[in-house]
């Protein structure tokens, strides 16, 4: 297979931007180098029991506080994962505001503002390859930085939806300590984690930390079990005083049985909706759901003069996803007889690989005493597909009654699909521009070529050459708390469905506008925003009901004009030295140019709210609710709904001594019964009220 691939480029563009910074910092005039105490991860929320951060760089690679940053940002903290009992990507999910899932068992969508996540971040790299499909642990991670919009400069295709950036823990203690956690929930949910860190040389300037994990759990329907192993490991180092590099390692097992996808039917064959137990499981227990994950990276950051700095980072990611699932077909059951399911056996061996690279020089500098700061870089990423798989055809059907599935594809031979890769490059800059004491200009713009080749002579080529993807902000500041912003920028993202003829549709492009106001007081411990934003998007692919290629493909159609407009109110971080608060509101409308609703499986208003307090040094208590508005989709006799409803969270943690702690968590404390999933004739529930206990150790 022949793939264009560079190979000088990214040693070019470092040269170049090398003797970019060289010569500019000759030209303005900087002082004579100083020594610079390089360390790691400076930000770290660990050591912290705040739920914000001082400053966030996901949005523009710019360090920016909170209230400097031009778009709606938020933050879930170490603490408030803790607090939360947080433990998986799905878990991440729920918690943040104007989220929506559409579960679909193993695979679940995600939506903000009424656009799909199909990509995430680690250390501000993205990664598209397993977006939808790989529920991962989340106990690696310090932070996870939110931005919501279209996040375009830093990572070129995307959608306008949210972009959310995994933060690594980082081996910043120059002393052994670490933490052993156990922990036990509901449906025999057992977890052990050992998070250990320690200086390596003599000097403490090389350090190492390693976190593992093992986990067992069932799940709430019946025939499912799983088994979470994971590795994680990174060293840390001070080379001299200018440079710092990290180097680590990840790898997680996740294995599954009774891995299913889709969801439970929706309706009797008289057209009355179906009202299972939360516990019914249409999946036979020999069904698995395998997702093998292996990760290397490495980053080194250089000071060159004063504070300007080089920033390289690269990563490769190989995913292993290994299935066999069971997906239940059929327009309605029938209530006496029980016939009219049929099903589809599917198996699939997919190997994912991604290789991730991103370098940028940053350079502050100050000019008739006005803090600037421009950034510079080039990133690239490469990620293949090898697909084989193997299906039961014609799908047989099945009696829900007499409920039985064998697995017909034990013998059968995988067929080897074409492989994929898909290749994206692009430049930018970026600056933030003190134009007085309190207006600063936040701009930047990115340059992207991408790329698609398929194996198959059958499909052609795609290639998109010299997108451009521009990005401005002003801030301004009205006092010492409060500052007033508006922003805009591009969209542009490939698309890789097919229209009524067999092309595939046009890249989706657009617009996104935000306008807004925040707030920070008690010295930056709380961050308060309001904004209001409108995305205006064409080609956005539209699924024709009941319409298929020869090939047994989807048919899309592009739609147009589809326009997101709405608000958002958060405010997170301390009230007082006990209280803590992290809450946000979000609202929208989506309607395409004949001013039908566009999304409706995503509720329109959606709030997240959780509090703590600390009534001594020993007791803390906390509680939150989830708010989900109404969400639907189909019409008809085939119209199923979710009504409006709330999910409420409490916790209580309790310090037993300096290094010993306990904590409890009951989510869903109601036993709410809800829709955590919908599609045509299917539905998912929700998790019922479930609880985790924790202790921890400290040494």
């Amino acid at each position: 297979m022949h793939r264009d691939k560079p190979k000088n480029i990214a040693l070019s563009f470092l040269t170049i931007i090398l003797l970019h910074g060289t010569l500019f910092a000759k030209e303005v005039g900087i002082l004579e180098p100083i020594e610079v105490a390089a360390t790691q991860d400076a930000d770290a929320t660990q050591k912290s029991d705040s739920y914000t951060v001082g400053a966030m760089s996901t949005a523009t690679k710019l360090d920016l506080s909170i209230k400097e940053t031009p778009q709606t940002v938020s933050v879930i903290t170490s603490q408030e994962i803790k607090d939360k009992q947080l433990n998986s990507f799905h878990d991440v999910l729920m918690n943040i505001p104007g989220l929506t899932i559409n579960n679909r068992g193993d695979n679940f969508v995600s939506s903000v503002r009424g656009f799909d996540l199909t990509y995430f971040k680690i250390d501000g790299v993205p990664t598209y390859t397993t977006a939808t499909s790989n529920n991962f642990d989340i106990v690696i991670y310090d932070r996870i930085e939110i931005v919501k919009g279209a996040n375009g400069l830093t990572t070129g295709e995307g959608d306008p939806s949210f972009s959310m950036n995994f933060i690594r823990k980082h081996a910043n203690s120059k002393e052994v300590e670490g933490s052993v956690s156990l922990s036990a929930g509901s449906w025999n949910d057992y977890a052990q984690t050992l998070d250990v860190s320690a200086p390596i040389s003599d000097d403490k300037t090389i350090r190492s930390r390693f976190i593992v994990k093992n986990e067992d759990a069932n799940a709430f329907y019946d025939n499912y079990d799983k088994k979470n192993k994971l590795f994680y490991g990174i060293v840390d180092a001070d080379l001299g005083d200018f440079t710092t590099l990290s180097i680590g390692a990840t790898y997680q097992d996740f294995k599954s049985n009774g891995g299913w996808s889709w969801g439970l039917p929706a309706f009797y064959s008289d057209t009355t909706h179906t009202n299972f137990s939360r516990s019914t499981s249409l999946t036979p227990d020999w069904t698995y759901w395998n997702v093998e994950t292996k990760e290397v990276f490495a980053s080194v950051k250089q000071y060159l003069y004063d504070d300007i700095s080089l920033n390289l980072s690269s990563s490769f990611i190989r995913t292993n996803q290994d299935t066999n699932t069971v997906q239940i077909r059929g327009n309605s059951i029938n209530k006496t007889t029980g016939t009219g399911l049929t099903y589809n056996n599917y198996a699939t061996k997919i190997v994912f690989d991604e290789i991730n690279f991103d370098s940028f020089l940053k350079f502050p500098f100050t000019i008739n005493n006005l803090s600037q700061e421009i950034i510079t870089g080039f990133s690239y990423n490469d990620r293949t597909k090898e697909l084989k798989d193997k299906q039961v055809l014609p799908q047989p059907s099945v009696n829900f009654y007499n409920f039985s599935i064998p697995n017909a594809l034990a013998t059968v031979a995988y067929t080897n699909k074409p492989e994929e890769d898909t290749t994206q490059q692009g430049t930018y800059l970026a600056g933030r521009f003190s134009l007085s004491e309190d207006l600063k200009l936040i701009s930047g713009l990115r340059v992207s070529n991408w790329k698609y080749y398929n194996e198959s002579p059958s499909v052609a080529e795609r290639t998109f050459r010299n997108e451009v993807t521009p990005y401005a902000g002003l801030v301004y500041d009205l006092d010492s708390y409060h500052s007033v912003y508006v922003s805009y920028t591009d969209i542009f993202k490939p698309q890789s469905v097919k229209d009524i003829n067999g092309d595939y549709l046009d890249p989706i492009v657009g617009k996104n506008y935000e306008t807004g106001i925040k707030g920070e007081y008690f010295g930056g411990k709380l961050n308060t925003s309001f904004s209001l934003f409108k995305i205006v998007q064409d080609n956005l692919a539209k699924l024709v009901d009941g319409v298929t290629l020869p090939n047994g493909d989807r048919v899309y159609e592009a739609a147009k004009g589809v326009t997101s407009k709405g608000f958002e109110v958060g405010a997170s971080g301390e009230l007082t030295d006990r209280w803590s608060l992290a809450f946000g509101l979000a609202n929208f409308s989506a309607e395409d140019a004949k001013g039908d609703t566009y999304n409706t499986k995503a509720s329109r208003t959606t709030a997240t709210a959780f509090t703590k307090y600390k009534i001594n040094n020993e007791l803390s208590l906390g509680g939150g609710l989830n708010y989900y508005s109404r969400f639907y989709t189909g019409s008809g006799s085939s119209y199923i709904e979710q009504e409006a409803f709330t999910l409420t969270n409490v916790m209580a943690h309790y310090q037993i001594d300096k290094q010993t702690e306990v904590q409890l968590n009951i989510n869903n404390l109601f036993d709410k019964k809800y829709y955590e999933g919908i599609g045509t004739n299917l539905m998912v529930y929700g998790t019922p009220r479930n609880a985790m206990l924790s202790l921890r150790y400290y040494f």
